[in-house]
């Protein structure tokens, strides 16, 4: 692997500081920790310019290169937040706040990006700036669409943006990309169910709510299998059932389901929000109920630009040897979508070895990875704004 020597050098340091980090979790924007743990790196390394407080708890780190000549401004983005899952790792450096961990490996795209800003700044082996972005809120708040919306963009005057993820099962430090769509919009919707309660032994009298929310949960599939091109991708899946009743005598009176739907296409995601909408209603009241259904849109699909992708593929290659171009398309999610939107850029997937998934409570990041980590975001900084 071409890993450059100096990061080869910081990889205790900084693995240290993805150990401090994973002891000490955040969830959402609550990110104050760890918001000022960066920005007391990027302080030290000597960065040009440090803003904290964009979308909310933003940290962007500015570093100039030793010349300028060319005026671009390159993006790199790491997601700072935990999940709220109990730790089952057993490690030394395991959560010290009960129920919430870093199940996901922010710990360790912060302190890659951190290492990265490190070299960059001693180096400065480059020809424009560099513009670390350092993102609360991945996990379900929208965060990178809150730095947006604060004037990311155009307030660094960024050119491209380039975001990293782990990927469990894909071997140590090797990486996997694909131009076009790579990972899922993600909506979620709610669907809240009215009938008539009554005693169970008297089931005549009531319009049973179990009755008509299990029928939709199961109608519901017939979106995938019988309104959606064959060849387009939906997964809709139901993930809550509920009653306002946990007794064994009572037909409860209202019902509320609760899931997610992902797709890859808008006109997809249109479709399956208008049928879901139509075949949950037609369904509870074709058995004496009514149903109410709230959907909402979330994160968009994640769209890798040709371009960027060829050129973050190239960087990934000088550093691992090989990479795969052709990676499979995931239904999981990313906000790094929303800064793709408004910037041309690509986002890639690096292996963390034959480790538990992530999202789950003995998931771990691998801090072998950090040394290839690091040197991709150097090489993305070195080779798109090469200096002379």
């Amino acid at each position: 692997m071409a890993i450059r020597n100096r990061i080869a050098e910081l990889q205790n340091e900084i693995s240290e500081w993805r150990r401090d980090l994973h002891m000490h979790p955040e969830l959402l924007f609550d990110t104050f920790r760890t918001s000022e743990f960066v920005a007391t790196k990027l302080r030290e390394f000597g960065c040009d310019q440090i803003v904290t407080g964009i979308g909310r708890t933003g940290v962007v780190g500015v570093i100039k290169g030793r010349q300028d000549s060319s005026g671009k401004v390159v993006g790199l983005r790491a997601d700072m937040d935990a999940l709220p899952i109990r730790e089952e790792t057993g490690a030394e450096h395991a959560s010290k706040t009960d129920g919430v961990m870093h199940a996901c490996g922010h710990d360790g795209h912060t302190s890659m990006l951190l290492g990265a800003a490190k070299y960059l700044a001693e180096t400065r082996n480059f020809d424009g700036s560099v513009v670390a972005i350092f993102q609360p809120a991945e996990e379900g708040g929208a965060g990178g669409k809150e730095m947006v919306d604060d004037g990311l963009m155009d307030r660094f005057g960024i050119d491209e943006v380039y975001g990293m993820h782990n990927m469990p099962g894909l071997p140590t430090g090797e990486f996997a990309i694909r131009s076009g769509p790579l990972l899922a919009a993600a909506d979620t919707f709610t669907i809240g169910i009215e009938g008539k309660g009554g005693h169970a032994a008297q089931p005549h009298l009531a319009r049973d709510t179990t009755l008509a929310a299990s029928h939709v949960v199961v109608a519901l599939q017939s979106i995938v299998a019988r309104n959606i091109h064959p060849l387009r991708s939906l997964v809709l899946s139901v993930t809550s059932f509920q009653t306002n009743s946990d007794a064994h005598n009572v037909i409860p009176q209202r019902a509320a389901l609760k899931g997610t739907v992902r797709t890859l296409d808008e006109e997809t995601r249109d479709m399956a929000a208008k049928r879901l909408a139509e075949v949950a209603k037609s369904t509870a009241e074709a058995y004496g109920a009514t149903a109410e259904v709230r959907y909402e849109k979330g994160y968009p699909v994640t769209i890798n630009a040709q371009a960027q992708t060829e050129f973050a593929a190239e960087a990934a290659r000088s550093v691992a040897g090989k990479v795969d171009e052709n990676a499979g398309i995931l239904m999981a999610s990313e906000d790094f979508s929303f800064m793709l939107n408004e910037r041309p850029g690509a986002f890639i997937l690096v292996g963390n070895g034959d480790t538990a998934p992530v999202h789950h409570a003995k998931y771990d990041f691998n801090d072998e990875v950090i040394p290839a980590g690091c040197s991709y975001w150097a090489e993305i900084a070195e080779s798109r704004m090469p200096a002379s």
